[in-house]
């Protein structure tokens, strides 16, 4: 293996050390098979920016109902605790009867 083929490929497969150890017969053919690898390898990294970014946008849209809807159940609390208070029970009740079988 020489040093441009080292420096290029990190991790030599058999077919790139034949093709150096066989006078370069099939040196093109490694020069295409590496940028199709970068070429896939760009598509991948893209494609992992774009999913963190549709990742953090939703996270960002789910805080910000998780804020308002916690906001408005609080309201609700403190205008009516007496309705809340017989809406939880109603649902602990429900849940072990679902679940306590």
């Amino acid at each position: 293996m020489n040093s441009e083929t080292s420096s290029s490929n990190p991790f030599p497969t058999s077919s790139s050390t034949s093709s150096t150890s066989t006078g370069g017969s099939n040196a093109g053919g490694m020069g295409a098979d590496s940028g199709t690898v970068q070429r896939l390898a760009q598509r991948a990294h893209e494609a992992v920016d774009r999913l963190e970014q549709t990742v953090s946008t939703g996270s960002e849209r789910m805080i910000g109902w998780q804020q308002e809807y916690g906001d408005m159940a609080r309201e609700q609390v403190r205008t009516n605790p007496l309705a809340a208070v017989g809406v939880a029970f109603a649902v602990g009740i429900i849940f072990s009867k679902l679940f306590m079988r």
